[in-house]
């Protein structure tokens, strides 16, 4: 009897996913048409001109986040311009040459060093030397948070003490209250990976959220809590109510978040491809394919290539498993099932 009706289920699930799965699919652009870490309107002219060499695109843009103090765009520019150099540094080399004492020349080079420095498994070493780099982009312009960020990091991964840490910290949140990218460095450092405590990232993260306007990326702080706590294997099956609970919280503010953007926007688009990750995970499988609606073509690389070997084709299967599972759950005669909150 129970091959039998694991025979039954098989059949029914393979009847709905071929009944309901196109209409499932609308809204859903082809695998083909789906892009990893796709670069905007903006930052396109400066990645092509920078494989040309030129360096003036990209200089013209960051110098533009920071006339304006636009620290968000300017921190997300900065890490798509670093990544770019990882392999093209012949542009960054030109430009420092042109211009050694541009302070967002100064930043480049800082952050490429750190990530060069991450990379490494002397990580801790090689950080150490680079340090007069961030002072450098730091005192270039005093304004500027997002040097403070890369401090965060650094001393995260010079093993500094908490003392330390705080004072960075400060220093980077005079400058920007309520900056995404120096609050993630901070959760980093708070993480049960590093030197906190799963509790510590969500008490963290929800306090930060709690302070911060609703169209501000911060909001999304407390899903990145929720997605270090699931990543974490060994704490997810110790996991009690309180903290799943905890991790649908976090999911729900994020929806609220990603609702404030329209289909298919790339700005919110590592935090709907955040969010689908740990829909997914909690067993919330409709409200997953919605956000992998609204992420249209922009899949990022984070967090698929922390789950999967390969990023975009952990993006494509968590989205075809997501549709599986809401075909799956479609009974024949075509009434939605009263699907509530499980995790697995």
């Amino acid at each position: 009897m129970v091959c039998t009706m694991a025979f039954l289920r098989a059949l029914l699930t393979s009847a709905r996913t071929f009944r309901y799965g196109p209409g499932l699919s609308a809204g859903l652009p082809s695998d083909d048409a789906v892009m990893l870490d796709a670069p905007d309107e903006r930052l396109s002219p400066a990645l092509v001109a920078a494989a040309l060499g030129d360096h003036e695109p990209a200089a013209k843009l960051l110098a533009t986040t920071r006339d304006a103090a636009d620290w968000e765009a300017r921190d997300r520019t900065l890490a798509r311009l670093v990544a770019f150099a990882r392999g093209r540094d012949g542009w960054l080399t030109g430009w420092l040459a042109a211009s050694p004492r541009d302070p967002d020349a100064l930043l480049v080079k800082a952050a490429l060093a750190v990530r060069h420095a991450w990379e490494s498994p002397a990580h801790a070493e090689l950080l150490r030397e680079v340090g007069p780099l961030i002072t450098a982009a730091a005192e270039a312009d005093p304004r500027d948070p997002v040097p403070w960020r890369l401090a965060l990091d650094h001393a995260r991964g010079t093993h500094a003490t908490h003392t330390v840490f705080e004072s960075l910290w400060e220093q980077a949140v005079r400058r920007s209250p309520h900056h995404y990218g120096s609050h993630v460095s901070a959760l980093r450092y708070l993480s049960a990976e590093w030197y906190g405590s799963h509790r510590e990232c969500f008490d963290f993260a929800e306090q930060a959220a709690e302070d911060a306007a609703g169209d501000s990326l911060v909001q999304a702080l407390p899903v990145r809590a929720a997605f270090a706590l699931l990543r974490d294997e060994e704490a997810a099956a110790r996991a009690n109510s309180v903290q799943a609970d905890r991790v649908d919280a976090a999911a729900d503010l994020a929806i609220r978040f990603s609702a404030g953007f329209p289909p298919g926007d790339p700005w919110p688009a590592e935090v709907r491809n955040l969010l689908a990750y740990v829909l997914v995970a909690r067993g919330r499988a409709a409200e997953a394919l919605e956000q992998f609606r609204l992420i249209g073509p922009y899949a990022t690389s984070f967090p698929w290539a922390s789950v999967t070997g390969e990023a975009l084709g952990g993006f494509l299967d968590a989205r075809a498993d997501a549709r599986l599972r809401v075909a799956s759950s479609t009974p024949l005669c075509g009434r939605q099932e009263h699907s509530g909150r499980r995790g697995h």
